[in-house]
């Protein structure tokens, strides 16, 4: 069973891919190659739904309920794709998002952020 979506934590929507996938016997695709590739592919995807709009146009589509439901269905993806790749190749979704912050405070220090003062 599917707990509250907002409750749930990066492990538990890992486990739930995971099992998604087991029932139906994908592993065997869910290769790094492969799931690279898927999202490449799902990240197309939704730059498409954007293609062609002004940026003074997104906030009106984005109240556009069945526009909203087709960005929010790609972003599914992607995230799915995401962690469907974490869990092919091992990696620690948490632990890999803390260091690369850390890193990119580093790199972009609060003195530096501010464009124009």
């Amino acid at each position: 069973m599917i707990k509250n979506d907002q409750d749930m934590t990066i492990g538990e929507l890992k486990q739930l891919l995971m099992k998604f996938r087991n029932e139906r016997r994908w592993g065997k695709f869910h290769t790094p190659k492969n799931l690279a590739q898927a999202l490449s592919i799902e990240s197309s995807e939704l730059m498409e739904l954007f293609l062609w709009k002004k940026d003074s146009q997104i906030a009106a589509y984005l109240k556009k309920d069945d526009f909203r439901e087709k960005v929010e269905d790609e972003i599914a993806d992607i995230f799915c794709y995401c962690l469907n790749f974490a869990n092919s190749a091992g990696i620690d979704v948490a632990r890999a998002i803390t260091r690369k912050v850390k890193k990119n405070a580093k790199k972009y220090p609060t003195r530096k952020s501010h464009l124009g003062g």
